[in-house]
């Protein structure tokens, strides 16, 4: 079995980076995906979904909190997690989170300062993130 997820979306809103005492990081932050269809009555209708997105990894959040903001074009691939949590009036709520395992950053070099691809990948050495070489091919991406 398979939980895999991959996303091409724009942040809502900056990502919120918390900080910890022991010197690790998670950002959160939403990604909005758009969607299209033309109805019955031949109407184009559109749609937007919005994703809760969370990165455990530290060096993917310092990387995120770097280069990230609202309006962002991004790449994600990742895990779908469900949890659940008691409300302040002792109800049963349940979250669905995008888990990033990588991402990239689409938007031009010039306008978010990065453009690389980013992994916590198990090949590098303890657990450390790397940014990935782009080709020029990476520019001319239709969206």
């Amino acid at each position: 079995m398979v939980n895999k997820v991959f996303l091409i979306g724009r942040l809502g809103k900056d990502p919120v980076i918390k900080h910890f005492d022991n010197g690790g990081a998670i950002a959160e932050f939403t990604i909005a995906t758009d969607d299209s269809y033309k109805d019955k009555q031949g109407n184009k209708v559109e749609q937007t979904d919005w994703h809760n997105v969370k990165i455990l990894s530290t060096k993917l959040a310092e990387v995120a909190e770097k280069y990230l903001k609202k309006g962002s074009l991004l790449h994600v691939e990742g895990k779908i997690k469900t949890r659940s949590y008691d409300d302040k009036d002792g109800n049963k709520r349940y979250v669905t989170e995008v888990i990033v395992e990588t991402f990239k950053m689409l938007d031009s070099k010039k306008d978010s300062g990065g453009g690389g691809n980013y992994s916590s990948s198990s090949n590098s050495s303890a657990g450390e993130e790397t940014p990935a070489a782009t080709s020029a091919a990476d520019d001319d991406l239709p969206f």
